[in-house]
This record gives structure tokens, sequence and C-alpha cells, in this order.
């Protein structure tokens, strides 16, 4: 059996674990947060170095990129937890991430009843999400995207792609020497609600990026609206549908209930494929995709 383990600095309250099987092949996905500890996340990595097939590295990213074919730039307090790593290889999901969503949101606008054309969409942060960004642009979105709201806490919104490109050159090789937890909500920062930029979502049709993101911000009533994003729980499936959610589109595939994040998602497909991260190029991913099956998660909630 292929075992991917999954370790992120976000809430141990979304744990799990599922097997499943794949082309013949048993494979064991897990999750485990740390709640925002760095040193239990190493401590979990050299515990299990050489004991699993690939890690996943959750709630920050390894590498950020200052656009589709831009130049690419690494967390350094990333850098440091990964270099504890000596035999298990590791992905963080940005080596699928760009021509996932992109392929995705193609895929829901061509094969789906949903329309996207002419409808407002927001893209919380979207140095993490070019390939969401770009496919709703080609859809025929009206995007604003949030990173100068949701990233750095200036209420500016932002409607051209090539501000966003501008914004990641010339913030890129700063941001990346802060500490993730000014970068990225985690342990219970994840479980926290906070309303200042509420506008934003209630003037959107479409809010688009990583879940923790959206949930943070969402009002209470989100009727009408369709959510992109990946890493969903059961039970955040029950608050979206509360809320009042149109439709719920995942990512990445659902396994018993849940929807991993990008990096479980890569790490799976590392453990199918039998390479390293480092021999697969995105376009072996999408084969790979293609070849087991596995589809997105589009759900009609009301």
């Amino acid at each position: 059996m292929k075992k991917v383990l999954g370790v992120s600095l976000g809430s141990s309250t979304r744990n799990h674990k599922v097997e499943i099987e794949v082309l013949g092949e048993r494979v064991e996905i897990e999750r485990r947060g740390t709640d925002g500890d760095v040193k239990k996340m190493i401590q979990i990595f050299q515990e299990n170095d050489g004991k699993v097939d690939v890690f996943s590295l959750g709630g920050t990213d390894l590498y950020l990129y200052s656009g589709p074919q831009g130049k690419r730039y690494t967390i350094k307090e990333s850098e440091r937890i990964v270099k504890v790593i000596k035999k298990t290889p590791i992905v963080d999901g940005t080596g699928i991430k760009y021509v996932l969503e992109k392929s995705v949101v193609k895929y829901i606008d061509t094969q789906t009843e949903i329309v996207f054309k002419g409808k407002k969409a927001l893209v919380t942060i979207t140095v993490d999400r070019f390939g969401m960004a770009e496919g709703l642009i080609e859809a025929g979105c009206e995007m604003t995207f949030g990173d100068l709201i949701f990233c750095l806490n200036i209420p500016i919104p932002l409607h051209s792609f090539r501000s966003i490109e501008i914004f990641a050159r010339l913030l890129l090789p700063v941001l990346v020497y802060v500490p993730i937890k000014y970068l990225y909500p985690t342990g219970e920062k994840q479980e926290k609600s906070n309303l200042k930029y509420v506008r934003y979502f209630q003037d959107a049709d479409i809010i688009a990026g990583d879940y923790l993101g959206i949930s943070q911000y969402m009002p209470g009533d989100m009727g009408g609206k369709t959510i992109i994003t990946n890493t969903v729980t059961s039970s955040n499936v029950e608050d979206l549908k509360k809320r009042g959610v149109n439709y719920l589109i995942t990512t990445t595939p659902e396994f018993e209930g849940r929807s991993f994040g990008t990096n479980v998602f890569q790490a799976t497909l590392v453990a199918i494929s039998g390479k390293s991260p480092e021999e697969l190029q995105p376009e072996d991913y999408l084969k790979l995709i293609e070849k087991t099956g596995f589809k997105p998660r589009i759900e009609k909630l009301n």
C-alpha cells in the first residue's frame, strides 16, 4: 500500500484519513494539522521520514510565483521546515495548482450548466491562484482580485491581471522572508470569523480561493453564490448550505466526504505514478488525472 502524509500548520480539527483504490493500487491518504505549531510539524516530518511514500506541506506553500510564467520565490520559513526531511519526497501543491485549477474552471464553463460569462468573480488571493484567475478571465467574468485586501489588510480591490503581476513582482521578494503566521491563517486563526470585508463578498457572484481564506471573511448570507475552492470537510459543506450557497466546486476530488488540499492531491498523484516529483511535469499530472478518472467536485447545495 502507498502512503501519503500531509502535514499542515492548520487546525487539527480538520484531520482526516482515507484509503482509496486507484488503478489497482491501494493508497492511504492522511492529513494531520499541527495547530500552527512549527516545531510539531518538523517533529512529524522527522518521525515519518522514510516511512511514507510522499509528504505534502499544508497551511503554507514552499514556493510562490510572480505570474503564470514568472519567477519562483521560496518562502524561507517553509524551506527551513522541509530541510529536516532526508528520505521522503515532499510537495506543496504548486506543481499542479496552475494547470489543475485552470483546467477545472474550463471544464465547469464548457461541460456544465453553470454560467460564468458576465458574472462578478472575487479571487481572494491571486498570487496563489493564477490558474484559477486566468480561467475565470477567459470564461468572461468581471474580476476583482483581493490580494491587497486579504493578504496585506489594505482595502483596495484590484481589477487588472496586470496589476496583480506587478504586485507579485514588487512584494514577493519581501514577503517570502515574513514568518508564515503573518502570511497564512494557521491553527486557531483558521476557525475565527472576520466580517471586516463582507462588502466584497456581497458584491460577487463567484468566490474563488483557498477555503480557509474564504470562510474567515464570508457573511452569513451567501445566497445564490458559487464557491470554487478545495480543502472542505463535510461540516464545511453543511455550513455553506446553511448560508445559501448555490454551487460548491472543489478543484480536487471528494474522498469520503472530504476534498483535500492541492498539496495532498499532488502527493497522491506522485505516489500513484511511482515517480519522483522532479520527474513529473504539469502535463504529466493532467494525463494521470485523466487516466485515474478523478473529477472535480460539483455540488448544488441550494
